[in-house]
């Protein structure tokens, strides 16, 4: 029986707790068409954490310069995952800033996001670290950024899922 490819989204955001706000979203879909995009602050959005700056790599002023709007962020994400469900390894994070970013552009997803632990068997999950760390040297991405993150993650659950699966692009 073949398992179909999960839809995987990683956020990058200002920082962690209260008042952070997501930067940039990524995503990856079953066929491996991929989507991201920096996210330009709304006006209230203050928060910004240097800890948080040096993991994703990602200056403020960037954000105004290239940056999308909230709600087109918001509608782009709609329609690209519209009844998909998709999942990301740091849910409670995650499911907090696509909440901000859906409040802020006053919508509702269309989608439903789900814990990546949720898919993975106990064998799985007792794997996942040593063959995400081969996922990452494989596929030689440079930069922290939220669509690499999503992409090392479908790949890491794909070869998890079929271990003679090695494409890594």
């Amino acid at each position: 029986m073949q398992i179909q490819t999960p839809a995987i989204i990683d956020v990058e955001a200002s920082g962690f707790g209260a008042g952070s706000y997501p930067i940039e979203i990524g995503f990856v879909l079953p066929d491996g068409q991929c989507f991201c995009s920096l996210i330009r602050p709304a006006p209230e959005w203050k928060h910004w954490n240097a800890q948080a700056a040096r993991i994703h790599g990602i200056p403020r002023e960037l954000l105004f310069e290239r940056g999308k709007p909230v709600g087109e962020v918001a509608a782009i994400l709609n329609d690209k995952l519209l009844g998909l469900t998709v999942y990301s390894d740091g849910w409670a994070h995650d499911y907090t800033w696509l909440s901000v970013l859906f409040d802020e552009a006053k919508r509702i997803p269309s989608f439903r996001l789900e814990h990546l632990a949720r898919i993975l068997g106990e064998n799985e999950a007792n794997r996942w670290n040593i063959v995400r760390k081969q996922v990452e040297q494989d596929l030689c991405l440079s930069r922290h950024r939220a669509s690499n993150d999503a992409k090392v993650l479908q790949t890491t659950w794909r070869r998890i899922h079929d271990p003679l699966n090695l494409a890594a692009a």
